[in-house]
């Protein structure tokens, strides 16, 4: 079975970034992920049985963790094959992520790469769905709507794939 870790960005910041997905989509023909509005915490991986050791580990760490603060500010690009919003890390934010990706490190089914380990560009994908032609009428598109707001890194999320979209398997939940 194939699943995703995600921060699943909720709110304002969240239905803005699902809207603006959706008119991307609808207008121009640019599709990105079939999951709802996220950062990455662990790109998807295969892998054969339950994800027990994984939800131990995450529902432990949830137990015993805060939520912390980021900021979506701007929009950014990887060459013209994505188009994003910009995450701004706060210090807490940063340290807990990186404290996650240690806690999780230690399940043997899950290694890290540079795109989802400590050192990751942190970001909210637009468009990334072969967009290379589509790129400067994308970046147009959503420079019209200003990108600006306060977050939380309040959850860890895993979706699996299953008929064909990723589906909700389990949200663990920081301490407010």
């Amino acid at each position: 079975m194939r699943y995703v870790v995600v921060c699943v960005v909720k709110e304002e910041a969240g239905d803005f970034n699902n809207n603006l997905r959706r008119e991307l989509i609808e207008n121009l023909n640019a599709r990105s992920s079939k999951l709802p509005a996220h950062f990455t915490i662990k790109a998807p991986f295969e892998y054969n049985g339950e994800v027990t050791e994984l939800n131990n580990v995450l529902e432990d760490f949830s137990k015993n963790e805060n939520v912390a603060p980021f900021v979506i500010k701007g929009y950014d690009h990887f060459d013209d094959r994505v188009v994003y919003m910009k995450i701004n890390m706060s210090k807490e934010a940063k340290t807990l992520h990186d404290r996650l990706i240690d806690r999780m490190s230690i399940v043997p089914y899950i290694e890290f790469e540079e795109k989802d380990g400590k050192d990751k560009t942190f970001h909210v994908t637009l468009a990334s769905k072969r967009i290379k032609l589509l790129y400067h009428k994308v970046w147009e598109y959503v420079h019209q709507y200003p990108c600006e707001f306060q977050c939380s890194f309040d959850n860890v999320t895993i979706y699996n794939w299953n008929e064909g979209t990723w589906k909700l398997y389990r949200e663990f939940k920081f301490k407010e």
